[in-house]
């Protein structure tokens, strides 16, 4: 599977029901910030508001950003990443690697000349002049986070486009880089809300950058991207501040006891230090994650081999942080396979 979260498609291969699926591919939040009840007066008749209006509103309250910024919201992160490429058509595209195979699937399609930097071991690459640059932080799938300064003052000494995806960070203590969107006018942050807030179901992610590059980036947008049930959950999830620092202590705990099951079960010889909600593991001895995945589907537990990341291979696995019953199947699990 080229994406996490697939679980309709394990499902039918392995001959169970998609909610039977113990899904640790994706990394979604195990909890939710609000339940679906806040959606039932959801007046539905009406169009939504094509100017997302209170969603706008209770985006800034939850992520201030400066005068001279403006927001963009999409129908998920994956369709900010398609749109502003579509919008920017960058000639020259430098990925920081490994990373979302999405980027370089729509460089691909738009003709881009791409290179790829291995942040592992070259972090500080000398990249082209003008080029666009392309930075996940936290990364994925490994989850370290990133302090930007020194690698920031390099692109901008270039004249660089620059994107930088934080898609996860809002499970990190750290700050956003879009506050420095009013000192340059061609930073682009992007964000999603569904990963966070536990709803990969409600299709809402957004772009911030200067006033004037958002104006550029609507005039190929189409009006109503969002519905109003989207809207009106999202809404409500943003208003549960007290849902922030809870998951932050929630993550890093249930991190740390996922940590654990995958050094007990001695089949990794690497795991990385993330700080999102998600760990990489390589495999000992260039193991394969396809033949680990087969052994798994007797407890029906579908993980993400990270062959289709730039710089990776099959041994490498990504595992999204579930709740303290899930790791624990997780860890059982282990136990059955034969090494």
């Amino acid at each position: 599977m080229n994406h996490g979260g697939n679980i309709y498609q394990y499902a039918r291969r392995i001959g169970c029901l998609p909610e039977q699926v113990l899904d640790f591919s994706a990394n979604i939040n195990p909890v939710q910030a609000v339940d679906l009840s806040c959606l039932q007066k959801v007046q539905l008749r009406p169009y939504a508001d094509p100017d997302y209006g209170l969603l706008k509103q209770a985006i800034r309250q939850r992520y201030p950003y400066p005068s001279g910024v403006d927001i963009e919201p999409f129908n998920g992160a994956s369709a900010a990443i398609f749109a502003l490429l579509r919008s920017l058509q960058p000639q020259d595209l430098v990925l920081y690697a490994p990373l979302y195979g999405e980027y370089a699937h729509i460089a691909e399609e738009l003709g881009c000349n791409v290179q790829h930097i291995d942040r592992f071991n070259r972090l500080m690459a000398d990249i082209p002049a003008h080029s666009t640059v392309i930075f996940v932080n936290p990364s994925t799938p490994d989850g370290q986070l990133y302090d930007l300064q020194e690698l920031l003052a390099s692109w901008q000494a270039a004249a660089c486009t620059i994107i930088i995806d934080e898609s996860f960070l809002d499970f990190c203590e750290a700050d956003s880089i879009a506050q420095h969107i009013r000192h340059y006018d061609k930073l682009y942050v992007i964000k999603s809300l569904s990963k966070f807030y536990g709803c990969a179901g409600i299709r809402i992610g957004f772009i911030l950058a200067a006033t004037a590059a958002i104006k550029e980036l609507q005039r190929f947008e189409p009006a109503w991207k969002l519905s109003s049930l989207d809207m009106a959950y999202m809404q409500q999830a943003l208003a549960n501040t007290g849902f922030i620092e809870q998951t932050r202590q929630q993550t890093a705990h249930l991190r740390g006891l996922l940590h654990q099951a995958l050094q007990d079960s001695g089949l990794f010889d690497k795991i990385y230090p993330g700080q999102a909600n998600f760990l990489l593991a390589r495999l000992a001895d260039g193991g394969s994650g396809y033949q680990l995945q087969a052994q798994l589907e007797s407890s029906r537990i579908l993980i993400r081999v990270c062959d289709n990341f730039a710089g990776l291979d099959k041994s490498y696995l990504r595992f999204a942080v579930k709740n303290e019953q899930a790791i624990a199947r997780l860890a059982s699990s282990f136990k059955n396979v034969k090494k």
